[in-house]
């Protein structure tokens, strides 16, 4: 399979893209600092009763994906009310745009 012909791959770990290789197996992680956190995490969480493929996120980390969260649906909430009072295209093109961006930003989840 051609590389151009794979669809794009968010890092096990952080979410971010990664680049893709022409080459051999798919690319797991965008950095190898993600790839050395993602091997911490699996170590530390053995001999224990947490699932490997678990994520355990700081209290700050939870705390930060839920305020993402929150103003993600905070901006499709502005879009919904834009429609429903007949915004014209442009706002409405730049809230979509926003929208996106903070999708974006809530899918790292470290």
């Amino acid at each position: 399979m051609a590389a151009a012909s794979r669809k794009p791959v968010s890092c096990a770990w952080c979410g971010r893209d990664v680049a893709s290789v022409a080459v051999g197996r798919r690319r797991r992680y965008c950095r190898q600092s993600c790839r050395q956190r993602a091997y911490e995490q699996r170590n530390a969480v053995k001999g224990t009763s947490i699932p490997a493929d678990a994520v355990v996120l700081t209290a700050e980390e939870a705390s930060a994906l839920s305020d993402r969260m929150f103003e993600l649906r905070c901006a499709a909430e502005d879009i919904a009310t834009a429609i429903a009072e007949d915004a014209d295209r442009t706002e409405l093109t730049d809230l979509a745009e926003r929208l996106v961006a903070m999708a974006r930003d809530a899918e790292r989840y470290r």
